[in-house]
């Protein structure tokens, strides 16, 4: 009973639904889903963290990306059922169809991309200065 009240709860909040739907898709990061969904990098993160543990969702570090992808449905099968009915339910809602609309132009590398892991600590600007004589 635990575990199906866990992936209820997981699909009551309206962010959460939309996240699984952008997630049929595609395998996404935090970034684009920010993106997509107008969210906070920490709200995304929340939502996620929740689906996740529910079993709706699995994510995985690649290089600078940890990308999140739907779960098999293997560790829990109530997951796995509303997975497979989340696929042909709210397709024709007008909200689904313009995120969807949207995806496309939603690049990880257009939001944050290369530049934005590059060092940013502060240089110490005594040390760069010419000597200058008194």
């Amino acid at each position: 009973m635990k575990s199906f009240v866990k992936v209820t709860k997981a699909l009551s909040d309206p962010n959460r639904v939309r996240m699984v739907k952008l997630l049929q898709r595609r395998v996404l990061c935090v970034c684009e889903i920010q993106a997509a969904l107008s969210l906070a990098q920490s709200t995304a993160s929340k939502h996620l963290k929740i689906l996740e543990e529910a079993g709706l969702i699995t994510c995985a570090k690649e290089g600078l990306w940890v990308n999140y992808r739907l779960a098999d449905g293997s560790a829990n099968p109530y997951a796995a059922s509303l997975l497979g009915n989340l696929r042909h339910w709210l397709e024709e809602e007008a909200e689904i169809q313009t995120l969807v609309k949207k995806l496309p132009a939603i690049h990880r590398e257009h939001i944050c991309g290369p530049k934005h892991f590059t060092d940013i600590s502060p240089k110490n600007e005594l040390l760069e200065q010419p000597e200058q004589r008194v």
